[in-house]
C-alpha cells in the first residue's frame, strides 16, 4: 500500500529524529466525548456493532482528525478482541463495561485456550486497518497522517479473561498468579503468541506503528510485574515485524502505573515508552537517555479546566521534556467521555504552538 505521508512528525519523533514541533495524539481520541461518535454508535446499535464493522470503525477513526489537527490516527477497536476470538463471549453491559460469558480459571479452562486464527476470527480488524489507510490517502497517494494499530498486553488480557470483566482489585487473577503460576504462565504464553500474530496482521494490513496497552500492569507488585507482565511484553516485541514495505514500524508500550519500572521497560526493544501522569517527564527523559522516545503524559483531568489552565499545563509538560528529540505528546491515560471537545482543541493548539516556540528559542 504505497503512499506518501504528508505529516510524518509522529513517526520521526518515535525514532528520536528532530521535528519542527511536538506531535500529539490522544488515547481514546475517537470516543464518547465526540457527539459525532455517539451518533455513529447509535446507528451501529451497540459498541460491538461499531467495533466489528469496518465501515463504522473507519468512520469513527477519522472523526477526531476532522475536528483537530492531530498527528496520528489510531485504529478504532477494543483491547478485548483477542479473548473474544478465543471463544470467551464478549459483551458490553450498560453501566458495567465489558463482560465475558466464560472465564478462564481452571486447568480445564486453560487447556481449552488456543491462539485464534487471525484471518478467520479477527478479519474485521485487519479489514478496518486497510480501509482506514485508504481513507487517509488521497487519489495522488498522499496520506494525511500515520495509522497506529494496537493490542492489549498479555497480562492485561489475562486480567479480563480470569476475572470475567473489569475488577477493582484483580483479586482472582492475582491469586492465580501466586497459587497456580503454571496456569498463569500458560495463559500468558498463549496470549503473547496471539498478540504477536494480531499486531503483525495489523502491520501487514497497513498499520504504520503499533502500541501495546498494559493497562493493568501497575496492579502487580515489583517482581510480579517483571514475571507476569514485562516478560511477556518482551516476547511480543521480539516477535513483531519491525519493517514493512521497506519502512520501519515503531513499537510503543504503555504500562499504566509503570513509572517504577521505566528503565526496565525501555530495555526490552521498544521504540517508545508511554507514561502516565504520575511520572515526571523530564526525570524520565534523563533516566532513559537516548534509548527510547517517550509518550505522554498530561493528566486527562486537566481537560476539565479552563482554556488558560489547559494551556499552562500543556506548556509545563513540554518544558519538562525540553528541546530534545523523541517526545510524542499524549494524555497519561484515556480521555474522559465527559470532556468538552473545545478543550481538546485548546490542548492540541497549545502543544503545536508552544513546541514550535521552544524549537525557535534554541
Amino acid at each position: 500500500m504505497p503512499s506518501t505521508l504528508l505529516n510524518d512528525t509522529f513517526l520521526r519523533a518515535l525514532q528520536r529524529q528532530p521535528t519542527d514541533y511536538t506531535p500529539i495524539w490522544l488515547m481514546r481520541q475517537a470516543g464518547r466525548y465526540l457527539p459525532e461518535y455517539n451518533a455513529t454508535r447509535s446507528r451501529a446499535g451497540s459498541f460491538l456493532g461499531l467495533a466489528t464493522n469496518p465501515d463504522y470503525a473507519t468512520e469513527v477513526t477519522l472523526q477526531p482528525l476532522d475536528r483537530f489537527p492531530l498527528d496520528a490516527a489510531i485504529l478504532f477497536s477494543d483491547i478485548l478482541t483477542i479473548p473474544d476470538a478465543m471463544g470467551l463471549g464478549l459483551n458490553f453491559v450498560q453501566g458495567e463495561g465489558p463482560r465475558f460469558e466464560r472465564t478462564v480459571r481452571t486447568e480445564e479452562d486453560v487447556a481449552k485456550l488456543a491462539v485464534p486464527a487471525i484471518d478467520a476470527t479477527l478479519g474485521y480488524v485487519t479489514d478496518a486497518v486497510s480501509q482506514i489507510r485508504r481513507a487517509l490517502t488521497d487519489a495522488q497517494g498522499r496520506q494525511k497522517v500515520p495509522l497506529i494499530g494496537f493490542s492489549g498486553s498479555p497480562w492485561t488480557l489475562a486480567c479480563y479473561m480470569v476475572e470475567g470483566g473489569g475488577s477493582p482489585d484483580h483479586h482472582t487473577v492475582k491469586a492465580m498468579a501466586y497459587t497456580r503460576p503454571d496456569l498463569m504462565h500458560r495463559i500468558l504464553d498463549i496470549n503473547a503468541q496471539a498478540v504477536t500474530a494480531y499486531l503483525n496482521a495489523q502491520v501487514e494490513a497497513g498499520a504504520q506503528a503499533v502500541m501495546i496497552f498494559d493497562t493493568w500492569g501497575g496492579a502487580l507488585a515489583d517482581g510480579a510485574y517483571q514475571r507476569f507482565s514485562l516478560e511477556y511484553i518482551a516476547k511480543v516485541v521480539a516477535g513483531l515485524k519491525r519493517e514493512h514495505d521497506g519502512v520501519k514500524v515503531p513499537v510503543i508500550t504503555f504500562t499504566k502505573g509503570g513509572g517504577l519500572w521505566l528503565e526496565q521497560i525501555a530495555s526490552i526493544g521498544v521504540d517508545a515508552v508511554g507514561l502516565d501522569w504520575t511520572v515526571n517527564l523530564g526525570q524520565a527523559r534523563e533516566k532513559v537517555g537516548g534509548k527510547v522516545a517517550l509518550q505522554g503524559n498530561i493528566d486527562p483531568t486537566v481537560l476539565f479546566a479552563s482554556p488558560a489552565v489547559i494551556r499552562t499545563e500543556a506548556r509545563a509538560v513540554l518544558d519538562s521534556f525540553g528541546n530534545h528529540p523523541g517526545h510524542v505528546f499524549n494524555l497519561g491515560h484515556g480521555i474522559s467521555q465527559f470532556t468538552h471537545p473545545e478543550n481538546v482543541a485548546e490542548l492540541v493548539d497549545e502543544v503545536h504552538r508552544h513546541s514550535r516556540a521552544i524549537r525557535l528559542k534554541n
